[in-house]
């Protein structure tokens, strides 16, 4: 069966959050997914909170943006959710937007390299391994964590171009994609993904989440259309849904058809009713969807 999700966007201030979450438990929602976008909300702390409001939902971050981050901070912070609330946290790691990494003075001048560095380490410390690294970006000296998940969590990669794609197959258990991301665009990453996996001698299923967007309600053709403008997109068709339940159902099923595991529907940044989105999707929408 196709997961399904939605996004609690950062564009709505963190008190607005608890509402939302308490609305998706109750609507039974499987995945709440949020943003580490620089600079409006922290993930984790998002995240830690609306794993404490619920006893159910699964709470993903997609994703963490690893030039910001030291990996064995972000290590820590995913082995004390993981520990606090087993098997309903999920978390991506990415390059982050670049413009923003250069703004906090963290850019770096080779993304891929520091993700492959950052996706092992981080990777072995969850495993509960003592890891010394001396990277071109990563460096630990015999560093290991105290609390350690039980099972070791997949840790997955935020990925578009083709060389992070492929280093997702290799050195990450799962994969997310953007929203505005086609059917065949899905067919085309899982491709690239399997050559990672094959070149790593890597065997298994390998995760595909990847975002949609999605507007319903008065409005939605008009909200969708405006806020695929500002991203250059101009697909609606492939690329984003607008909508009643069967259309959005519809979507999601190409989506799935193509090889994603999850799909989670992104609303619009102007969305007038998160409380409502989320509702449509666990109650409508997910009975649509096999």
């Amino acid at each position: 069966m196709t997961a399904l999700g939605a996004v609690f966007r950062p564009q709505l201030p963190p008190e607005r959050l608890r509402d939302v979450v308490r609305a998706a438990e109750d609507a039974g929602l499987e995945e709440l997914w949020l943003w580490e976008d620089c600079f409006f909300e922290s993930g984790i702390a998002a995240a830690a909170a609306a794993l404490a409001w619920t006893e159910r939902l699964r709470v993903g971050v997609g994703l963490l943006p690893v030039p910001l981050r030291n990996v064995a901070l972000t290590a820590m912070e995913a082995a004390t959710l993981h520990r606090l609330f087993p098997d309903r946290v999920g978390l991506a790691v990415g390059h982050g937007v670049q413009d923003w990494m250069g703004q906090v003075g963290a850019r770096v001048e080779s993304p891929v390299t520091l993700l492959r560095e950052y996706l092992a380490a981080m990777r072995a410390l969850l495993r509960g391994e003592r890891v010394t690294a001396d990277g071109r970006y990563v460096k630990l000296a015999d560093v290991a964590l105290d609390w350690p998940p039980a099972t070791a969590p997949a840790v997955f990669a935020g990925a578009i171009g083709p060389r992070s794609l492929r280093l997702a197959g290799e050195a990450a258990d799962g994969t997310m994609l953007v929203a505005g991301t086609s059917p065949d665009g899905v067919r085309k990453a899982r491709r690239l993904i399997d050559e990672g996996r094959t070149a790593a001698g890597r065997t298994g299923h390998h995760q595909v989440v990847v975002y949609l967007h999605t507007a319903t309600g008065p409005g939605a053709d008009a909200r969708l259309r405006a806020e695929m403008e500002v991203s250059d997109e101009d697909d609606i068709a492939e690329l984003g849904v607008a909508g009643d339940a069967a259309a959005v159902a519809k979507a999601v099923q190409r989506l799935a058809d193509a090889g994603a595991d999850t799909v989670v529907l992104q609303p619009t940044g102007d969305e007038p009713d998160p409380e409502g989105f989320v509702r449509f999707v666990a109650r409508e929408v997910r009975q649509l969807v096999p």
